[in-house]
Formats: C-alpha cells, sequence, structure tokens
C-alpha cells in the first residue's frame, strides 16, 4: 500500500480496482469517454471535495464525493444497467481501493439511481452509484518532532505559554 499524499490517488486506485473487477468494459475518467463512439463503460468522476473531521492520528480529512456512472450499449436488455450499478454498490460497500486503512474510510452514503435526461424521460441505460469517501492526508501528528509529551496544570505553573514550566509526561 502506498501512502496517501493527495486526493487524485482514490480515483485513481478506483480505476485499477475496478478494471480487475470487470476487464471486460471501460474504465476511465472523462479524457477516457470524449469521443463520439460506444460509450459502455464506467465513468469515474470527484464531484466535490470537502473538509472531514481528523483522523485520531491529527491528519487532514476530505471527504470526497464519488460517482461513477454506468452506461450500457442502448438496446441491452432492461435494466443490464441497473444491475451493473448493483455489483458496484456491493464492490464499493466494504472497499478502500487497496489504500491504507489508516488513510482511507470506507465509503458511506452509497446509493444508486438512474439518470435523467434533459427531458423528463429517465435513461434506465445509464445509472449513477454515488457515495462519499473520506481520505486523511499529511503527516501523522503523533509522530511528533519535538520528542516527549509534555504538560502543566494551570494552577501549578504561573505563565501557561512558558514550556520551561512543563514536565514530561511520565512524572
Amino acid at each position: 500500500m502506498t501512502l496517501l499524499e493527495k486526493p487524485s490517488q482514490l480515483p485513481v486506485a478506483i480505476g485499477d480496482a475496478l478494471k480487475r473487477a470487470f476487464p471486460q468494459l471501460r474504465v476511465g475518467n472523462h479524457h477516457d469517454f470524449s469521443e463520439t463512439g460506444d460509450k459502455t463503460g464506467i465513468l469515474i468522476s470527484v464531484e466535490r471535495n470537502g473538509p472531514g473531521v481528523r483522523s485520531l492520528a491529527g491528519r487532514k480529512a476530505h471527504a470526497l464525493s464519488v460517482s461513477l456512472k454506468v452506461t450500457v450499449v442502448s438496446g441491452s436488455t432492461p435494466f443490464d444497467a441497473c444491475d451493473l450499478a448493483s455489483q458496484l454498490m456491493d464492490l464499493a460497500l466494504d472497499n478502500r481501493w487497496g489504500l491504507p486503512p489508516d488513510q482511507c474510510d470506507l465509503p458511506t452514503a452509497i446509493v444508486a439511481a438512474p439518470s435523467v435526461l434533459t427531458s423528463a424521460e429517465t435513461d434506465y441505460d445509464t445509472w449513477t452509484v454515488s457515495f462519499i469517501q473520506t481520505l486523511y492526508l499529511g503527516p501523522s501528528l503523533l509522530e511528533d518532532p519535538t520528542g516527549k509529551p509534555l504538560f502543566a496544570c494551570t494552577w501549578e505553573v504561573t505563565n501557561i505559554d512558558d514550556p520551561d514550566q512543563y514536565r514530561p509526561l511520565q512524572e
């Protein structure tokens, strides 16, 4: 497992996992689906990146909203895209995509729904599986470069901001 340094590592890891799980399908981002040909496959998008609650180790949290858009060729069996979306939901349910567990939470708020066309119709050949996955980036604050943990009781010191008035935690 590699150390997470940036949010873009999540969609890359998801893509690798989906290619292994669905080798017969095209999997990628919007660049991979830009031509006008067959759109059958899974399009990976990051819709939002918002702050989350820091990890217990003190790493900064990024809550990424991920969408996996499933498209099957027109004329497929009815609800093929729904079935594929269901398989994606099952795959995403307990998946960290090969990323370190202390830096990648399990997906939450997983939902799948058919896409809505520009008209009032619903496109049952295209479904989107959406979820939120939190990444914890940056150094762990538990790896404190200052050395031993120190503490002070406010009633025992004259200046709480003076580090010389603190003593080691083991005392």
